[in-house]
């Protein structure tokens, strides 16, 4: 008989931790998936982990989900992406412009929470419990709290500080590949788990510019997180399932392409001359 494997799951609703949801129930995990509502401004996120969860619930597998809401706290944050603040800027992922989206200490408030989930399941199961996170390459150069240095030393501090602590550990599998390889990851998963990764994927939202049209939310095809999506789906030559617009309304997957390929052919160039 198999072990039962249990991990806890930080879940965005974002491209990139659904995908690490589908890895860890191919790979037959119990999940314990948390999302955090922390004021930010592309709250559609959340509606498309809830979603995504009761989707796969109704289809027998096994997630636990729970929304954690940091009540007050976003008044007192200072970052593009949290609402009443500066516009998101737009670009290329791992332009300068793009430390503008940096939550003061996000990840490491996070990080805390999980921890004390994910310890608690340990002890009242008597189990191993892993924590999962989808940090992938492309984050790190903007974001130095999504670094595999950084969460060593975060887990050392949660080992340090903690009884049973060595009960949890952390299970990173995309800390050393880029976005394209995330979503790849997912794909593979979907065949694994019988699923169309059209429904799934329609069924996450990455952009920090979210526009409203005719009464339905799109994203946006120009914010950094955006781009660097869209990259993604392009590499593996399919197109994203969801819908992307602009002040003027929707706009098709040939248009957000363009505009990806402009941003990108641009961003290498001035790589490229520095």
């Amino acid at each position: 008989m198999t072990t039962k494997k249990y991990a806890v799951l930080s879940l965005s609703g974002g491209m990139d931790s659904s995908s690490l949801l589908l890895h860890l129930l191919a790979h037959n995990y119990s999940v314990f998936a948390l999302s955090f509502d922390y004021g930010q401004k592309h709250k559609t996120e959340l509606m498309c982990a809830q979603k995504q969860v009761k989707l796969l619930q109704d289809k027998g597998f096994d997630i636990h989900y729970k929304v954690i809401t940091l009540e007050g706290l976003s008044s007192l944050l200072s970052s593009t992406l949290i609402e009443n603040n500066a516009e998101v800027p737009e670009g290329h992922y791992q332009e300068e412009t793009m430390r503008q989206t940096v939550v003061p200490n996000r990840n490491k408030i996070f990080s805390s929470i999980i921890q004390s989930v994910a310890l608690s399941l340990a002890v009242a199961k008597d189990t191993q419990v892993e924590i999962a996170m989808g940090v992938h390459a492309g984050d790190h150069q903007v974001y130095p709290d999504c670094t595999e240095s950084f969460r060593d030393k975060d887990y050392a501090a949660f080992l340090e500080g903690n009884w049973d602590s060595e009960k949890v550990s952390y299970y990173l599998p995309y800390i050393n590949v880029d976005k394209s390889q995330v979503l790849e990851d997912g794909l593979l998963a979907c065949q694994s788990l019988d699923l169309d990764y059209k429904v799934i994927y329609r069924n996450t939202f990455t952009s920090y510019k979210p526009i409203m049209h005719a009464g339905e939310i799109y994203s946006d095809y120009k914010s950094s997180s955006s781009i660097e999506r869209i990259e993604a789906f392009m590499l593996q030559d399919i197109e994203d399932p969801i819908n992307y617009a602009d002040e003027n309304g929707p706009v098709d997957w040939q248009r957000v392409c363009e505009h990806a390929s402009v941003v990108i052919d641009e961003f290498k160039r001035k790589s490229s001359a520095c």
